[in-house]
């Protein structure tokens, strides 16, 4: 059984996992390695978008993570 987080518009979330690289969450997205953000960051859900993704704000900027990749900060 597959788990599927679900988040709300504010709420703050934690890096569980790092990804291999990381999009940027801009009109024009940009791929960025993954060194900019780091295990256990936390951030802001800003918006949804399609594919299981998610706006989130971090310290050094907004990226699309995957659902895979984060968790509610508690």
């Amino acid at each position: 059984m597959t788990e599927t987080s679900e988040f709300m518009i504010g709420d703050r979330v934690r890096v569980k996992s790092i990804p291999p690289y990381v999009k940027t969450a801009e009109p024009m997205p940009m791929m960025r390695p993954s060194n900019v953000i780091h295990l256990g960051e936390e951030g802001i859900v800003i918006d949804r978008r399609p594919g299981g993704f998610w706006g989130v704000r971090f310290s050094r900027g907004m990226f699309l993570m995957d659902s895979q990749f984060i968790e509610a900060a508690e």
